[in-house]
């Protein structure tokens, strides 16, 4: 009896142990800086949407590790205190049911789906609103394997110009992203993405912009954003889209508005002026049979 108590006494002391071992870890852990942002590529500030999306995704999973702390808990609790014992005969009472603890599984988990629900849809529908004119739209025409981004006349662009780009070629060598398709952005200005494909599938990601959207031939999405830092951001194609799916890259350049107007100008200057709209648009399901 007393070799039975020692072995008991030794195995709490070691799930004591390990308990306070993995919850100071979660501590230490959670003073980085890569966990407070959720290990998101990106910083606070980006965008007048990546604070909002940062916080949802960081709280939500610290709600989800509070339930799952407190679930492993009591299986552990359940597995040590209704252990079966040395030298007990037949089998424990058993139980048909328990309202009480069913009433708790149904509604807590419930409970937990509308709210998670709740928070969710307010910040989809805060970062969807495009209730207000943009100061900038720019219709970014997906291809394989680049992009098209045509500048469309409004309050800050004077008149339409668009900007044509080409394939990466990835060789293995560092490439020269100079030479990729960059979308210039003004900073603190609220721009309309019109988000469009050519021929397939596509989609639209800057990862440090928290933001993908999927670009369907015949059907426009849309990213409404605003730039609020400075800098210049890699973008690519998140959507298998063929051979060379992995070579369709791109650069965000945030700049300031008189840098944004210096590009306008040179697009202008260069004879880029008008839309790459639909008329360049592949699509074999229209296409006459001859």
């Amino acid at each position: 009896m007393s070799s039975q108590n020692r072995t008991g006494s030794r195995r709490a002391k070691i799930t004591t142990i390990t308990g306070l071992a993995l919850a100071g870890a979660l501590v230490l852990t959670g003073c980085s800086s890569e966990v407070e942002k959720g290990w998101l590529p990106t910083e606070r500030g980006t965008t007048n949407h990546t604070d909002r999306i940062m916080d949802l995704w960081v709280n939500s999973w610290i709600a989800a590790l509070a339930v799952g702390i407190i679930t492993w808990g009591l299986l552990v609790w359940c597995i040590i205190a209704y252990r079966r014992r040395k030298g007990t005969v037949g089998f424990p009472r058993q139980l048909s049911y328990n309202l009480p603890l069913e009433v708790f599984y149904l509604t807590i988990p419930l409970f937990m789906v509308l709210v998670f629900f709740y928070f969710t849809d307010r910040d989809q529908q805060a970062i969807d609103d495009r209730s207000k004119p943009a100061d900038v739209v720019v219709d970014v025409r997906g291809k394989q394997w680049a992009w098209d981004f045509n500048y469309k006349k409004g309050s800050v662009v004077s008149e339409d110009l668009h900007e044509a780009g080409v394939q990466a070629h990835l060789t293995g060598n560092t490439i020269d992203k100079d030479k990729l398709p960059t979308l210039y952005l003004p900073v603190g200005k609220s721009v309309d993405l019109e988000l469009n494909s050519r021929d397939v599938i596509h989609s639209f990601w800057v990862p440090a912009f928290l933001q993908k959207r999927d670009m369907i031939p015949g059907k426009t999405n849309y990213i409404r954003l605003t730039p609020t830092k400075e800098g210049t951001y890699d973008g690519k194609c998140a959507e298998l889209c063929g051979e060379y799916h992995s070579e369709m890259l791109f650069r965000v350049k945030v700049v300031s508005e008189a840098e944004f107007q210096a590009h306008m100008e040179e697009l202008r200057q260069a004879g880029n002026t008008g839309l790459l709209d639909e008329k360049y648009d592949r699509n074999p399901s229209l296409n006459e049979i001859k």
